[in-house]
């Protein structure tokens, strides 16, 4: 977990949206155990603290459980992955879409730009 934090916006915000994107991505699997708070936390060098919040913004989101005396989890609720994969990819397409709008290209033009890339 190599980490690059911008100074624009809290750290633990940044942390939910990458941890979030290694569950619904599968880097995390599902039903895996996570390293200890304190392990995290110096993996990819912030405060227990931040990393404490974070992770309970995951808990809240159901993407992660606890288990007492066992340490928190990845959620095993496929369903609940594939949904916040569909919602974080229809974000970042309507972000896509509005930045292309604001330089002046068409809907039409912006669909045309991503089918001739085509994952290049």
């Amino acid at each position: 977990m190599d980490y690059i934090f911008d100074n624009d916006r809290p750290i633990y915000i940044q942390l939910v949206e990458k941890l979030k994107i290694e569950i619904i991505s599968g880097k995390l699997k599902i039903g895996e155990r996570l390293p200890s708070v304190r392990e995290l936390a110096l993996m990819v060098r912030v405060n227990p603290n931040t990393m404490q919040k974070a992770l309970a913004e995951l808990e809240d989101d159901g993407l992660i459980f606890t288990e007492r005396t066992n340490g928190k989890f990845v959620t095993q609720d496929q369903k609940l992955i594939e949904k916040m994969k569909k919602q974080l990819a229809k974000e970042k397409v309507n972000h896509y879409l509005n930045d292309m709008k604001d330089i002046g290209i068409t809907y039409e033009e912006a669909i045309a730009y991503l089918q001739e890339l085509g994952g290049k």
